[in-house]
């Protein structure tokens, strides 16, 4: 493998029913920091059928070239296709970096992609950086420049790694929805347009779909509340989460949850916030009854404005708390929940 041959950024712009996700915003956004001390360009490869309109939007969020795959297989994800057609374009155009983020489809997508194409995939990242591997230099070991750095958790949270690909390309990894901050968008950018086709023959690995069923849920998405009202191990006992329930109602916010407390079953993992849970950048968060490892506060310490109660005026959580609170948490969050129920009244009255 010539390594000198791949050059570029390379970003899978997720679309599902001809919308792109938000994902493949915050990959460009990333992709464009990369792309920088590699003085390279950004390409996103776009895959659909009927999804060249869509090229302009990836052109406003950083773009500078979009590879459009589009034939009537890809209507609707289905792994071959889609790896047939992902695969076929790194061979075809050789990135030195490709990215793609880490939903249902690209978690499924992505090792598919990187064992076709030989070369490694580190799953689930949190953090991209540009740099020299190894790390630290090793007398009598070559330590390679302008490395993609690929840092993710593992050991189930309680330990980060970093990891390289010096020897193949492309270095491929996928990425966590809501780690990476997207770029304002640019008015009227367009980006170069390639069509390319490498030919799609249905065979018995073509799965067929004979019908899509669209759950409808009444529960909010915590990477999209303006509000997070979080609880942790210290809140006690699932039905004492009603009380942070009530805190989240009268803000207009959404409860979540430490890792604790989903490993409790006191609530399901989407509900979850950290490195083994989802990354949310609230407005306000609050940090009620949870002791601040490294690996929660990872998630969250983006977020506004951070609340933090908690009995244990030692607790990490205040390090990164923009206020805090040292008490019994079954006397404080009633409490300020009655004093924003009243001054809310207070201002309705007029």
């Amino acid at each position: 493998m010539a390594l000198e041959d791949y050059k570029g950024v390379y970003v899978y712009a997720q679309q599902v029913d001809n919308e792109i996700s938000p994902i493949a915003f915050e990959l460009l956004g990333k992709a464009k920091d990369l792309a920088a001390p590699l003085a390279t360009q950004v390409t996103a490869v776009l895959i659909g059928s009927g999804v060249k309109g869509l090229a302009d939007r990836l052109a406003e969020y950083g773009a500078d070239r979009v590879i459009v795959v589009d034939d009537p297989e890809l209507k609707d994800y289905r792994t071959e296709p889609y790896a047939h057609a992902l695969a076929s374009v790194i061979n075809e155009y050789k990135p030195e970096i490709m990215l793609v983020g880490a939903t249902a489809i690209g978690r499924d997508l992505g090792p598919t992609v990187s064992a076709r194409v030989a070369t490694g995939l580190t799953a689930d990242c949190t953090q991209l950086d540009i740099g020299d591997f190894p790390l630290v230099a090793i007398p009598g070991q070559e330590q390679k420049h302008n490395q993609l750095l690929m840092t993710r958790p593992a050991f189930g949270g309680n330990t980060i790694a970093t990891i390289a690909c010096p020897d193949n390309r492309p270095q491929m990894a996928t990425v966590r929805p809501g780690v990476m901050q997207k770029i304002d968008p640019v008015a009227g950018a367009k980006a170069e347009v390639i069509e390319y086709n490498p030919g799609f023959t249905p065979d018995n690995r073509y799965v067929t779909i004979k019908e899509v069923v669209k759950a409808v849920s009444d529960t909010v998405d915590i990477m999209d509340a303006k509000v997070l009202v979080s609880g942790g191990r210290g809140v006690g006992s699932p039905e004492n989460f009603k009380i942070l329930e009530d805190l989240a109602e009268a803000l207009g916010g959404t409860v979540s949850c430490s890792r604790a407390v989903v490993d409790a079953g006191w609530k399901p993992k989407d509900l979850q916030v950290g490195q083994t849970g989802k990354t949310v950048r609230p407005n306000l968060y609050f940090a009620i009854g949870i002791s601040g490892a490294i690996q929660h506060v990872a998630g969250m310490e983006e977020s506004d404005i951070i609340v933090a109660i908690n009995k244990d005026e030692d607790a990490p959580i205040f390090d990164v708390a923009d206020y805090g609170i040292v008490g019994d948490l079954n006397k404080i969050v009633p409490q300020l929940t009655a004093a924003i129920k009243a001054e809310k009244a207070k201002k309705a009255a007029g």
